[in-house]
């Protein structure tokens, strides 16, 4: 059992996040949050969960189920008690298919723990119909507009 205090920065407590996922350290991980930590994808709304024992039984899994998971923290910036952090997320999946998520997750933090997290992470698409076809997606218009077009 882990005895060490909690880091009162939001940058060494997102650091501290990092390496635990590194190290595939459930415990020292899960230690980061707070009991009751509040999570929403904005773009998922219905993975929203409340609690420390969600973010348990997420990471366990993901541990076990891609065990040369890495993550790279490729930024970090803090406002007040807020970090915004970049991240890149790879391994092999069960399957042997890719794990390779990246994307943003901001994080409060209060008491020296995560609080809330709101997070942005998605599967990579390496291929695809490319960014026209995206746009005429969001748009939903089915013909090419603009200079150029």
């Amino acid at each position: 059992m882990r005895t060490t205090a909690p880091p009162a920065d939001p940058r060494a407590l997102v650091e501290r996040v990092h390496r635990a996922m590194n190290a595939h350290d459930l415990e020292a991980f899960v230690g980061c949050f707070a009991p009751a930590y509040a999570s929403e994808q904005p773009a998922h709304p219905d993975r929203a969960f409340r609690g420390r024992d969600q973010v348990r039984r997420n990471w366990a899994r993901i541990f076990a189920s891609v065990p040369d998971l890495r993550a790279e923290l490729r930024g970090v910036a803090v406002a007040g008690a807020t970090a915004w952090t970049e991240w890149a997320w790879t391994g092999t999946q069960e399957s042997g298919a890719p794990f390779d998520l990246r994307g943003v997750i901001l994080f409060g933090v209060r008491r020296g723990r995560l609080a809330w997290g709101r997070l942005y992470m998605e599967p990579v698409a390496r291929a695809g119909p490319g960014i026209d076809a995206a746009v005429r997606g969001l748009t939903g218009t089915t013909a090419a507009a603009g200079p150029g077009a």
